[in-house]
């Protein structure tokens, strides 16, 4: 863990990222060196949450932070996963790919993971 944040309201605990190292095969998928890169490890929003801007604030942080630290983040998403995948896009990460997870979903499928890339002024 390299970094992380708790989004709160009062003593409710809304939401949480984490900023990690990305494993060599997400650096590979993004096509940057893993030296130059972050990886949101952990992003949730709690269900009262969602809809509220919580998780852009969140990611919007994580890429600031990121940034001032010359690193672009990453970050990987289960295909099922359409609200998040939803939010993504919308805030810019581009898609760069997917492969085959080693785990099977709930519904008994090998998950499919997605890989983005975030959204960068200077387009590194």
């Amino acid at each position: 863990m390299l970094d992380a944040w708790v989004a709160v309201d009062g003593s409710a605990v809304l939401g949480h990222l984490v900023l990690a190292r990305p494993g060599e095969a997400l650096a590979l998928a993004v096509g940057l060196p893993s030296q130059r890169l972050v990886s949101v490890a952990r992003l949730f929003v709690s269900a009262g949450a969602r809809r509220r801007g919580v998780a852009a604030r969140l990611l919007d942080k994580a890429i600031d932070v990121a940034e001032a630290d010359g690193l672009r983040p990453v970050l990987e998403v289960e295909a099922g996963a359409t609200a998040a995948i939803n939010l993504y896009e919308r805030a810019g990460w581009r898609y760069v790919g997917s492969s085959a997870a080693d785990w099977i979903t709930a519904d008994g499928r090998v998950a499919q993971m997605h890989s983005y890339i975030a959204p960068s002024g200077d387009q590194t």
